[in-house]
């Protein structure tokens, strides 16, 4: 059973830590071929799942260490249907993976929450390149979309969902409306260049306030992904 599903605690205010990007560790700093940068392809690898849990537990020990609350985002950014369907996944493979994914992040919650607040995430992606959306969807377009994904979170221990790299505000109100729709608090992600702005080229403020009109301010907060770097 979901813990925090109700009533997410990082939004009292109190202070959480989270990773620091699970595709560009592994790739660039351990080596693994990640192909359409998916991690979630290491699951079904022993030496895979052992280098994501080896990355997990990193943060956990620190979180642990410095008694920290914690947000453990999953190894599921690539894991919908069109991403799974380049990596040859069926859609009973990738409900299965996204599933085991969350499982993964449940035994290290287990193990080391304690006192502090553990929050466990199901990690989303954009339908196409994050940093270039050449192809655009209608927000009805997006939440068909992503529902599937989202409902099959909806079915794990995940807390909430995240959709980080987001490059234009449709998509962000398709994904808001979607998980909306299946009780699931959903926090958008937004790719942002240099200026501030989305790919899209609209401005990060407006794009926020765009998605807010349309879905009721429905998402329970907004971050960037700017330049590699995420600042909540």
């Amino acid at each position: 059973m979901a813990r925090h599903r109700h009533n997410l605690p990082q939004l009292s205010g109190e202070l959480f830590i989270t990773d620091g990007g699970l595709e560009t560790t592994l790739f660039f700093s351990e080596g693994f071929d990640l192909p359409e940068f998916a991690a979630f392809v290491l699951l079904d690898q022993v030496k895979g799942r052992k280098a994501i849990e080896d990355y997990y537990r990193t943060y956990a020990d620190i979180a642990r260490h410095h008694h920290l609350n914690f947000i453990l985002e999953s190894a599921t950014w690539r894991a919908s249907s069109d991403w799974g369907k380049k990596l040859g996944y069926s859609r009973e493979a990738l409900a299965d993976i996204n599933r085991r994914a969350i499982e993964l992040l449940q035994e290290i919650r287990d193990d080391y929450s304690g006192a502090t607040k553990w929050v466990i995430s199901g990690c989303m992606g954009s339908r196409g390149d994050g940093y270039d959306p050449q192809f655009r969807m209608s927000p009805d377009e997006a939440e068909d979309y992503h529902r599937e994904q989202i409902q099959i979170l909806r079915r794990t221990e995940a807390d909430m969902v995240t959709a980080f790299t987001i490059p234009y505000a449709e998509e962000a109100i398709g994904i808001v409306n979607a998980a909306t729709q299946h009780r699931m608090p959903v926090v958008i992600g937004f790719t942002t260049e240099t200026d501030g702005r989305l790919p899209s080229g609209q401005g990060l403020g407006d794009a926020i306030e765009q998605v807010d009109a349309e879905t009721g301010a429905a998402a329970a907060y907004f971050m960037v992904n700017c330049a590699h770097t995420e600042h909540f």
